[in-house]
């Protein structure tokens, strides 16, 4: 039986105040990143011992050759515990700035420069139709690239085709700001910016 845990949050609920409030931390955390353990252990139970004892990565890097009656449950739930793990490592109390180094060279190569970057992920971020999550991912050719994942998708889960590793992931489902901000997802990521982790970002592009 598979066995994933709920990972530690690595600040307080009211770390990143003003900007992401420690309401919203509590329940998103507590509730939905709780959920989507939850489910990835159901899921999970409903196959052999092949796919629960894999690293979720793994799982989601293969997500082809999970079971058909499985893989849509997997797929969510899986990219769902992912997804927020990485996302709340990816945020820091006195965040934001710009990266540096490799990382830096990278965003301007792919993009011009960071201010352009800035300006595609919180635009498509903005305007992804319904539930779902901005990235900015490393690609196959060492470089960065930015895309939209609906629902739970994890960019891992165009490992076999792109090779894409989810570098800085930003949630934006309605859960994710809507005690905050309401309605105004623009000002929720504009806010974000304010608690990017890039130190986290840097050393996921160099590993």
């Amino acid at each position: 039986m598979a066995n994933f845990t709920l990972p530690q949050l690595p600040y307080a609920y009211d770390a990143l105040e003003p900007h992401i409030d420690a309401r919203t931390m509590e329940i998103h955390y507590t509730k939905h990143h709780q959920a989507y353990t939850d489910g990835l252990n159901k899921a999970l139970g409903s196959l052999g011992p092949e796919f629960q004892n894999m690293e979720v990565v793994d799982i989601l890097k293969n997500i082809d050759t999970v079971p058909e009656s499985a893989r849509g449950a997997v797929n969510f739930h899986g990219g769902g515990y992912n997804n927020h793990t990485l996302f709340w490592n990816n945020m820091k109390k006195g965040g934001g700035g710009e990266p540096s180094g490799e990382l830096a060279d990278a965003i301007k190569k792919t993009f011009g420069s960071f201010a352009d970057f800035k300006t595609k992920f919180q635009a498509d971020s903005v305007g992804h139709q319904g539930s779902g999550w901005g990235w900015l991912a490393k690609d196959a050719s060492g470089g960065v690239k930015f895309v939209t994942m609906p629902n739970q998708t994890s960019p891992w889960t165009k490992w076999k085709a792109e090779k894409l590793t989810p570098l800085l992931g930003l949630d934006v489902w309605e859960h994710a700001y809507y005690l905050k901000y309401q309605n105004k997802r623009a000002d929720y990521v504009t806010a974000w910016w304010n608690v990017v982790n890039w130190d986290e970002v840097a050393k996921r592009f160099k590993a």
